[in-house]
């Protein structure tokens, strides 16, 4: 994943259970509140540590209204970039790293050359050795072994794709242009 400066960070907002709102106030904390701020810092310092993102923490009762414009209701509520991913329980870690990912993906673009495969596809295999005979430098990405690689992949992929044709492996990129998988890095180094 390209790191960029603030300007691509991707909004994370938690609107948990606390504030007040005329005579009501929260007095005890939720729990599931508190687990799922401890979910996103976790997550912001591993899956994605190296994708801007900007953590703001609210208060549900205080403004109760602002999450209810965008469908969210029911504290913890999870916002991301606009758009609700998570209400009502303890947040998965794997549904916010994937909604940061593809908001992060709209605000990016891919730079140099980047092959996404696995270790067990002979078309992975054939399109690295192909890019090496080629001289041609390149990042792989092992979309098994890294999730992040396979949310980005998939994130870039299918809005070229369409969302519903299958996505197979390798998905390659050269000077930040799609090429598709091996049969096609195959036409265009023999045409290019």
């Amino acid at each position: 994943m390209e790191t960029t400066d603030n300007l691509n960070a991707v909004p994370i907002t938690l609107y948990k259970w606390a504030g007040a709102w005329g005579p009501f106030k929260v007095k005890i904390p939720c729990g599931e509140c508190t687990l799922t701020l401890d979910i996103i810092k976790d997550t912001m310092e591993s899956e994605l540590a190296n994708v801007p993102v900007k953590l703001e923490v609210r208060e549900w009762l205080s403004e109760w209204w602002k999450p209810l414009l965008v469908g969210g209701w029911h504290a913890p509520i999870v916002i991301v970039d606009g758009k609700v991913v998570n209400q009502g329980n303890a947040l998965n870690r794997g549904v916010l790293t994937e909604s940061v990912i593809n908001a992060y993906v709209k605000r990016t673009s891919i730079k140099g050359n980047k092959l996404f495969g696995k270790v067990t596809c002979p078309h992975c295999t054939k399109a690295k050795q192909r890019l090496s005979e080629s001289n041609i430098d390149f990042t792989y990405h092992d979309v098994v072994k890294e999730p992040l690689s396979l949310y980005e992949m998939l994130a870039r992929v299918k809005p070229i794709v369409g969302p519903k044709t299958p996505i197979t492996v390798p998905q390659i990129w050269l000077e930040g242009n799609y090429v598709g998988g091996a049969n096609e890095l195959s036409s265009h180094l023999e045409n290019g």
